[in-house]
């Protein structure tokens, strides 16, 4: 009975022990299979998720903002150009042409295409205005078909590149602003994003070449560094910090918020002047330290233009530097800007998890020629960028100068120095035949967007760039003798030519006789202060007569002028004469 006992206890114990075993490898069966369903939660997610260090819809982004750049330029040429360089604007690129082909000997070869790269050589030259707006008019579909689609192909975006340079390269004056030269290193950076021919957003046989994104840093590395060398190098008030105690009530063309923030207080200026200084020359060094730091940088940049584009009416220009620095960015932090599910994030998803899995397409002969396209377009920015750098690293230094023909690499910087006062061109006619009667009455021309009346607010057009507002800004600060095209425009008001008046906002002779007379006077102008007795009668401005700016002229007296200039004197109206 013993026996048989213990052999039931010990059937018992191996019972218990079995049981114990079992509900240990029951529950390290569940643990594992906790463990294994863990690790295919977090590789859905991943596959679900775009991933670091790829820059396909950073293309997209990039290709998309060009193009609205583009638009927007496109679209300023299509309503300007016939008044400023067109057949009877103020400088006809025609006129101009002429001139370049007299210089280079006599015929359109290649010495007039070096000096002045345009396809206008190579059109009908019996209408002029009509190149001009199919320029502008092409530039125009294109961009906006980059910009709606998200698709490009290289034959597109040079087209635009080339059609923007032929417009810029005959511009003269009216195209002379820095912003010409970035928005075509922009948009020949842009060429170099995408597949030859292939129109799709995420072209799986043409990657985003890292040299072409690192080419987009290294341009907002050189604008910045650029604008904040030359404001140490230049106006004193950028070093002892009181700059923006004037730029707002002195910049070009201040806005509406211009009025208000010129009001802050003193220690709001200088904060804005140290934080300036920081972001343009520290901030930029970021963009060398590391995919988190670069970021850093990418959203300072962003975040400063923006606060430029709200405080001031400076054309496209903050628009156009936003562009390089979205560079700064890869797929997955911009992913948020697309919808999930969509045809661009889920095709990249698809080439992320492709990769992940070993399954590279082999490359083929075209993607290896594209690789060395995209080491010749390195070196050749490397090789272009030496004296943008001495530029740079030089006490003389120049900004928004271009070292080659083609604007490739240009140098950069804005605001050098910073005027103390404002000072306006304010244009007057008057219909009195005897322009010294003190009861002569004088009548104001008002431009569509400058300081001219005192009442009206100041204007909110950015993007948008009004080519003479911006001009008649640096008139005012020089003579008429260094501004000739001031008296230029005098005489066209003289014979209320409609080219000219387009340009202007409100013409005091409309419906009526042209006037006898134009003269210029020069004011100083001031905002008015929020709150004050001026502001409450609706004044935005304050203004005070220096003087004259040019004396009262009349067609007659213009005609010698006119003549030496080769400029058409205007026509003279029948009961002048």
């Amino acid at each position: 009975m013993a026996a048989s006992s213990d052999s039931s206890e010990s059937t018992v114990r191996r019972r218990r022990v079995d049981g114990r075993k079992t509900e240990t490898d029951s529950a390290d069966s569940c643990r594992e299979n906790g463990a294994d369903s863990s690790r295919d939660t977090e590789t859905e997610k991943r596959r679900e998720s775009v991933q670091t260090g790829t820059f396909w819809l950073t293309r997209i982004v990039l290709l998309r903002s060009v193009a609205f750049i583009y638009l927007v330029a496109f679209s300023v040429a299509y309503n300007q150009n016939k008044q400023l360089i067109g057949e009877h604007g103020l400088m006809p690129c025609k006129s101009y042409l002429n001139s370049v082909k007299r210089y280079v000997g006599g015929k359109v070869g290649m010495a007039a295409l070096a000096y002045t790269p345009s396809i206008l050589w190579f059109l009908d030259w019996d209408d002029m205005d009509a190149n001009l707006d199919g320029i502008a008019l092409v530039g125009m579909a294109l961009s906006a078909f980059v910009l709606v689609t998200g698709m490009a192909n290289m034959v597109i975006m040079v087209t635009l590149w080339v059609l923007y340079h032929s417009l810029v390269n005959v511009g003269q004056l009216w195209y002379s602003f820095g912003w010409e030269s970035q928005l075509l290193e922009t948009g020949f950076l842009a060429i170099f994003l995408c597949p030859v021919w292939t129109l799709s957003q995420v072209p799986r046989c043409c990657p985003p070449s890292l040299i072409c994104i690192w080419t987009f840093r290294w341009l907002i590395v050189r604008i910045m560094l650029g604008a904040g060398l030359i404001k140490i190098r230049g106006d004193k008030c950028w070093r002892d910090l009181t700059c923006m105690d004037y730029h707002y009530e002195t910049q070009p063309v201040p806005n509406p918020l211009s009025y208000y923030m010129h009001r802050s207080p003193w220690w709001f200026h200088r904060f804005e002047t140290l934080s300036n200084h920081f972001i343009e020359l520290i901030v930029p060094f970021f963009t060398f330290l590391g995919r988190r730091m670069c970021m850093v940088n990418g959203t300072i940049q962003i975040l400063f233009q923006v606060v430029l584009i709200v405080s001031g009416n400076l054309s496209f220009l903050n628009w156009l530097t936003i562009v390089p620095s979205l560079a700064c960015f890869d797929d997955a932090s911009l992913s948020f800007m697309f919808r999930s599910g969509g045809g661009a994030k889920k095709a990249v998803l698809e080439i992320q998890n492709e990769d992940v899995a070993g399954r590279n397409p082999k490359p083929t002969k075209g993607m290896l020629i594209r690789r060395v396209v995209n080491i010749s377009l390195g070196i050749l920015i490397g090789f272009l960028s030496i004296p943008v750098v001495m530029n740079l690293i030089s006490s003389r230094q120049v900004m928004n100068t271009s070292f080659d023909p083609l604007r490739i690499v240009n140098t950069y910087g804005a605001f050098g120095s910073i005027t103390k006062e404002r000072t306006e061109v304010i244009f007057q006619g008057t219909l009195n035949p005897d322009p010294k009667d003190p009861e002569a009455v004088w009548e104001e021309y008002q431009f569509l967007c400058k300081p001219g009346d005192i009442y009206r607010r100041p204007c909110l057009i950015s993007p948008y760039h009004y080519r003479l507002d911006w001009l008649m800004w640096f008139a005012a600060f020089q003579t008429y003798e260094q501004s000739e095209w001031v008296i230029h425009i005098a005489g066209r008001l003289l014979s209320n030519d409609s080219t000219v008046l387009s340009l202007l906002d409100h013409n005091p002779f409309q419906g009526r006789d042209p006037p006898r007379w134009v003269r210029g006077e020069h004011f100083r102008y001031k905002f008015s202060l929020p709150g004050s007795a001026s502001a409450a009668q609706g004044k935005w401005w304050l203004r005070k007569r220096i003087g004259a700016y040019f004396p009262p002229v009349d067609l007659e007296g213009l005609r010698g002028y006119f003549q030496s200039r080769n400029w058409p004197h205007p026509h003279i109206p029948p009961n002048r004469s």
